[in-house]
């Protein structure tokens, strides 16, 4: 297949206040276009767009193109399964929900320490073959968010998963929390295809400090910033395809236009990628990639990526100098529709699920005294 898969968690939103609320006529557009140029690969997930996800890979996807035109993967995330019995009824309500009929690709979701232990309790690995055996799931992996350790452990054990999904960018790639680079050389070292999640860390690394993108501008303006983090996942060897979570039209052509026909980076290109991540990493307070996992639970319906993304921008400015951004003003924009970052009760539920393991109620405190000023 080709090396760019179409990641179904940023669609294009009706409601920003709503991820539920997707704008599906848009997405079959961008899907037909994704099709078109030759594309298959399409990633979806039990709680993706507020539980949608899947539902619009149905109306977008399963109902409008024969099923062996393009693959399916989904997943089943251990935070939604309290007995044995749940996988089926969440499995089945996803046959249900994307109208696949069977999934090309199926994932244990976000595995790391604690995940894990979950994932044996109920016997998850071998549930998983049974479904392939059944014929149910065509291939059988996890996505991984732990120590490099871990997942010399679990590949170890399971030899019989067939790939692994790992966060990889030039960003993270030697990263203390993500281990970008040490998970993906276990990865290589035990011969499983990688695929390849989080290549431009949630837009981060789509929207750069002008001083590293004068880096990428002076190397090769032809080039969009987003597409150095894309080809440097993609030029990996072992990387099986690389998601893109596309949000508009605009981003899926532009990753198409140097997906197509793939030329990977030269060692001289990887270097700038390493120079470029310095800098970003000088100017990032919280590194948060916007997933939201974290707020499909929080008790104070906290915007915790929206608030972690102001503050962001904020710490970028000198605002010893302007003393007030515009952002105070969208942060109270924000709290008009969720909870304040002083509404954080600590409950730690937002921790336990963060697959970049943020400390996420104190970053809160800080946004509070912040924005409280």
């Amino acid at each position: 297949m080709k090396k760019l898969g179409f990641g179904l968690m940023r669609l294009p939103q009706l409601d920003s206040s709503d991820p539920a609320k997707v704008d599906v006529e848009q997405v079959k557009k961008m899907v037909d276009i994704f099709i078109e140029k030759g594309f298959t690969y399409f990633d979806t997930a039990w709680m993706y767009n507020g539980f949608e996800s899947e539902r619009v890979a149905k109306a977008a996807l399963t109902e409008r193109y024969p099923r062996d035109s393009f693959t399916l993967a989904t997943k089943l995330h251990a935070g939604f399964i309290n007995s044995e019995k749940d996988r089926d009824n969440i499995f089945n309500t996803q046959l249900e929900k994307t109208g696949a009929g069977y999934f090309d690709y199926y994932l244990l979701h976000g595995v790391e320490e604690s995940m894990y232990q979950k994932y044996e309790q109920f016997d998850c690995f071998n549930w998983l073959l049974d479904k392939k055996a059944s014929g149910l799931v065509r291939h059988a992996g996890f996505s991984f968010h732990g120590e490099p350790k871990l997942l010399d452990e679990i590949l170890t054990k399971h030899p019989e998963m067939e790939f692994v999904q790992l966060q990889i960018n030039y960003l993270d790639w030697e990263s203390p929390w993500i281990h970008s680079r040490s998970c993906y050389e276990t990865a290589v070292k035990h011969n499983i295809p990688i695929i390849v999640m989080e290549p431009v860390k949630g837009g981060t690394l789509a929207k750069i400090p002008e001083e590293a993108e004068k880096l990428f501008l002076n190397q090769d303006p032809s080039m969009s910033i987003s597409s150095w983090a894309i080809r440097f996942a993609a030029s990996l060897p072992g990387v099986m395809t690389v998601l893109s979570g596309m949000s508009d039209i605009a981003q899926i052509k532009d990753n198409i236009s140097y997906m197509e026909d793939l030329k990977p980076l030269t060692d001289e290109e990887k270097n700038i990628c390493f120079k470029a991540a310095d800098i970003i990493n000088s100017q990032i307070a919280i590194p948060c990639t916007g997933c939201s996992y974290c707020t499909e639970g929080c008790p104070k319906h906290i915007a915790i990526p929206q608030y972690f993304s102001l503050y962001n921008e904020d710490m970028r400015e000198r605002l010893e100098e302007k003393g007030w951004t515009v952002n105070f003003t969208n942060y109270n924009i924000l709290v008009s529709k969720f909870g304040k970052s002083s509404d954080c009760i600590g409950c730690g539920q937002c921790e336990n699920v963060c697959p970049q393991h943020l400390p996420i109620i104190e970053n809160l405190k800080k946004l509070a005294e912040h924005y409280g000023k």
